[in-house]
């Protein structure tokens, strides 16, 4: 097998020597199975049994023979963490709840033997015959670990690395009776790092490679075992002779496509690794089958080898392509690669989900930053940061698709992983494959840990962080190994170096001029968060931001960086939201004072509350937390809804995306977030849902100017633009109305009306509504603004006459709930209305439930339908549907 180094004729020499010793290491000894599909595989994740290492004094090979006691040991979590099977045992409060967290011991203060543990699985498997083999897997083990099997260690070495995968052939390992038994322990991070209040702690953690958030951020408290344990996926894999690993497909997509007639082909390239463990050559076909088509090639492999074999160029006549969310069908083919051996048996065979597409990019000397094209389009990114789906690393598929479908549903196409948490499961890439979400996966660096500013929470200096972590070839033989994990995934669209930071030089140089291009090759690579290669600042700061609250203007007015990779707001979600992680005495709205600043209980400042301040007060001054939560969806549905609008309507002119931070909390948090911890959205959500339709019609409150956004490839043309007002007694007003057409991918401004709104608005506010119609009379949007009085306040809403609306809800299909909402002439608009799907006996809210739109407001003499969906469990009721708006008491509808 041939090794080189693949350098860019612009790169700078210096760290060469360092590097291409580091990845000639990597590229020989590298080659971790990937967890998809193989001839026979299944879960090692019930039945697993853990101690602390300090009440064990037997050593591994005693601990994994059968006859070793296990009756004192507690019932484990895997995969999970070791507080996760704490928790789980009732060892201790449940760490996201009221200032639980303060009352489990921190492993900084404990010391790392408190949260090391013991895990021990039995499990039967006998040994194959002829030439069978079987393999142990491990997916991610957190920090480092020794295994034995049957009494024998299975790793001559103690593995380290959280972002490892692992893989041992345990063939001759399993015993003859077929029960075996395996024990694995499992040791924290080290350093763990002083959770002194700062970002990343001390910053110590970022010495190793792994998670930096546990250390404690900004918006959440640390994890006190620093997610120490097996939190991965555990699988035993039975192959033939050949193993097949590390399968990469790679479509082709030449040209400028559009979504819908005929496509010309595209190409699709296919290569594995085929491992032979045995003592003799094996000789065999390497083949896939994509759409009824096969495409094989003849090998042999050599005795206890590896060798990655490339199959010949494929064309793919009339490809159904994958799209970004919105622009088009995201199109999926399940590819199924195969080793058959020369007497024609299956040895070993990987299930591919293949997504046909190219994304490429572009510079915009304009705007002076990147732009995103995908077969061939431009694509305006509107995304989203997210963390991690769950802090204590309990990750599920239902828990993915859901939040994935809520990005889908905010009417975003891209979601950006941060760089202090990890490489994404597949699982989470299934579900953006499914919603057509974008990815923007960082690696794990940050500014913040890794010494990009002066510090004073930081234990060790600038010039000592810049170089973490401490093991650079552990963190180049992660990379190498979580890029084969993802890499044939559709929906990764780009590679990061770091948060808002490059990693040291030795691995950029590594990871950008090698590590990428050999192994995947197909996909940006940008080298840091807010790299001017990317986003070039001219405006001085950081390169992203602002955050907080921000008057509405400034995301209209005011030019901010070109691809703005952390742009964002609050999030506080309503109050029954608040009530499953507050306590009952904490439940006190924050106090706006005369100097500016809030007042606020030490449990919400403990969750990460940040203020919503002043712009509570032109609705009127809470009177309660209930009210305080009310009152703050309005500030959110608002912010984000202008926030996107005003990035749109500068599109690549000012703009060629923008990603909010942050959509999604791992924790129960009180900001930067669409949605809770417990998947119950917000009104960020729809206020983004609104702002980012991919035809939209938006009023700029500043200018006065109404415009229309056009995100999709298709001119649209005979789009009938209306303008109205709608008075608090709900008399409606037409201002104007006028044919347009809008261009592809573009914002374009249309009705100067700042006079006439300001003149309506002036004593009480006013509503506003724009809608678009296509030629048929069908509405295809409807965007509606409260717009205040004269001097900022909401005079008119404190006003209001309780609304007149008719709700009857009727079941479509099992899971599927329509809801019409009916505002007869001569009454008030109905402002403002939230939907939720309750437990009829309770009326709590039944979780996750994906509504078609939310906080929504009726004009006089309308109607709205709104559809609810999810997932029905066996013997429940038939739930109810409640709703309840700014001048609508809360009434609960029977399901029909």
């Amino acid at each position: 097998m041939k090794h080189y180094i693949k350098r860019s004729s612009n790169s700078s020499n210096k760290g060469k020597a360092v590097y291409q010793v580091i990845l000639f290491t990597i590229l020989t000894v590298f080659g971790y199975i990937p967890f998809s599909n193989a001839q026979s595989s299944y879960e090692l994740n019930t039945g697993w049994k853990c101690a602390p290492i300090s009440e064990i004094k037997a050593d591994g090979k005693t601990i994994s023979a059968a006859n070793f006691s296990l009756n004192a040991w507690q019932p484990a979590t895997v995969p999970g963490t070791v507080l996760t099977t704490m928790l789980n045992n009732k060892k201790v409060p449940d760490p996201f709840y009221g200032m639980n967290n303060e009352k489990i011991k921190d492993i900084y203060t404990t010391g790392r033997d408190f949260y090391t543990y013991w895990f021990v699985k039995d499990f039967k498997e006998t040994a194959p015959s002829a030439d069978g083999q079987v393999y142990l897997n491990l997916r991610g083990v957190n920090y480092s670990c020794d295994i034995f099997l049957n009494g024998k260690k299975l790793n001559p070495q103690t593995h380290y690395g959280m972002f490892l995968r692992q893989s041992y052939n345990i063939t001759s390992a399993l015993s003859k009776s077929g029960q075996n038994r395996l024990a694995v322990l499992v040791y924290p991070p080290d350093p763990v790092g002083n959770p002194n209040g700062g970002q990343g702690g001390d910053g110590r953690i970022a010495k190793g490679v792994g998670l930096q958030y546990t250390a404690g951020w900004d918006w959440i408290q640390p994890m006190r075992d620093r997610n120490t344990g097996i939190w991965d996926k555990v699988t035993i894999e039975k192959t033939g002779a050949i193993n097949l690993i590390n399968p990469h497909v790679v479509t082709v997509v030449p040209g400028v496509r559009h979504v819908d007639g005929v496509q010309q082909p595209a190409i699709i390239k296919a290569s594995a690794e085929l491992q032979n463990p045995t003592a003799k050559p094996v000789k065999g076909v390497l083949e896939y089958i994509l759409d009824g088509n096969k495409v094989s090639k003849m090998v042999t492999i050599q005795p206890n080898t590896t060798l990655e074999v490339a199959l010949n160029d494929f064309a793919f006549k009339n490809p159904k392509l994958w799209w970004p969310n919105g622009y088009g069908p995201q199109n999926l083919y399940d590819l199924k690669m195969q080793f058959v051996t020369d007497g024609g048996k299956v040895s070993d065979q990987e299930n591919i989900s293949v997504g046909v597409r190219e994304i490429t990019t572009n510079w915009n000397s304009e705007t002076h930053s990147r732009y995103v094209m995908v077969n061939g389009q431009k694509v305006f990114i509107k995304g989203g940061n997210w963390i991690i789906s769950d802090a204590m690393l309990r990750f599920s598929d239902a828990r993915y698709d859901a939040e994935v479908r809520f990005h889908r549903d905010m009417n975003l196409n891209l979601i950006r992983v941060w760089g202090g948490a990890l490489v994404e499961r597949p699982e989470f890439y299934k579900a953006c494959d499914k919603y057509g979400m974008l990815v923007f996966q960082d690696f794990w660096i940050s500014g913040d840990a890794d010494g990009k500013w002066l510090d004073p929470m930081k234990a060790e200096d600038q010039w000592t962080r810049r170089k973490y972590p401490d093991d650079h070839k552990l963190y180049l033989k992660s990379v190498a190994d979580q890029v084969k994990m993802v890499r044939n995934h559709p929906s990764l669209a780009i590679w990061c170096g770091g948060n808002e930071t490059t990693p040291p030089e030795d691995i950029l140089l590594a990871v950008r001029d090698t590590i990428i291009p050999k192994l995947d090759g197909t996909r940006w690579f940008v080298e840091y968060s807010n790299s001017d290669l990317m986003s070039l600042n001219t405006l001085g700061g950081n390169g992203d931001g602002p955050y907080g609250i921000q008057p509405l203007s400034t995301f209209w007015e005011t030019r901010t960086y070109p691809f703005n990779s952390e742009v964002g707001s609050v999030g506080v979600s309503d109050y029954e939201s608040l009530q499953r992680f507050i306590p009952k005495e904490n439940l006190i709205a924050p106090q706006y004072e005369a100097n500016g600043k809030s007042r606020v209980d030490s449990v919400w400042d403990y969750h990460k509350y940040i203020g919503y301040d002043a712009s509570i007060e032109p609705y009127g001054k809470a009177k309660d937390a209930k009210d305080f939560a009310d009152k703050a969806q309005l500030v959110n549905y608002d912010q984000y809804r202008a926030l996107m609008e005003g990035f749109s309507s500068h599109m690549w002119s000012w703009y060629t995306g923008t990603i909010i931070w942050k959509t999604q909390n791992p924790w129960t948090a009180m900001r930067g977030q669409m949605y809770d911890y417990y998947l119950d959205p917000n009104a960020c959500l729809y206020g983004l849902h609104s702002g980012s339709e991919l035809l939209h019609a938006m009023y700029n409150p500043i200018s006065g100017m109404v415009s229309l956004v056009n995100n999709g490839f298709e001119t649209k043309r005979d789009l009938m633009l209306t303008a109205r007002t709608i008075n608090m007694d709900g008399k409606d007003s037409l201002l104007t109305q006028l044919f347009v057409e809008a261009q592809p991918s573009s914002s374009k401004a249309f009705l100067p009306l700042k006079s006439s709104i300001d003149n309506l608005a002036k004593d009480k506010g006013v509503f506003l509504c724009l809608q678009i119609w296509d030629k048929n009379k069908q509405k295809l949007s409807e965007n509606i603004y409260w717009i205040p009085d004269e001097h900022g306040i909401y005079s008119g809403l404190k006003e209001m006459k309780v609304a007149k609306l008719s709700t009857t809800a009727r079941q479509i299909a099992p899971g599927k709930i329509e809801v019409t909402l009916a505002n007869p002439g001569k009454a008030p608009l109905a402002f403002f209305n939230r939907l939720s799907l309750v437990d009829p006996s309770t009326h709590k809210r039944i979780l996750p439930v994906f509504y078609s739109d939310n906080y929504v407001s009726v004009l006089p003499e309308s109607e709205r339908k709104i559809v609810l969906d999810y997932q029905p469990q066996q013997g429940q009721q038939m739930p109810q549907v409640s709703i309840s708006g700014w001048n609508l008491p809360e009434q609960f509808i029977a399901v029909k």
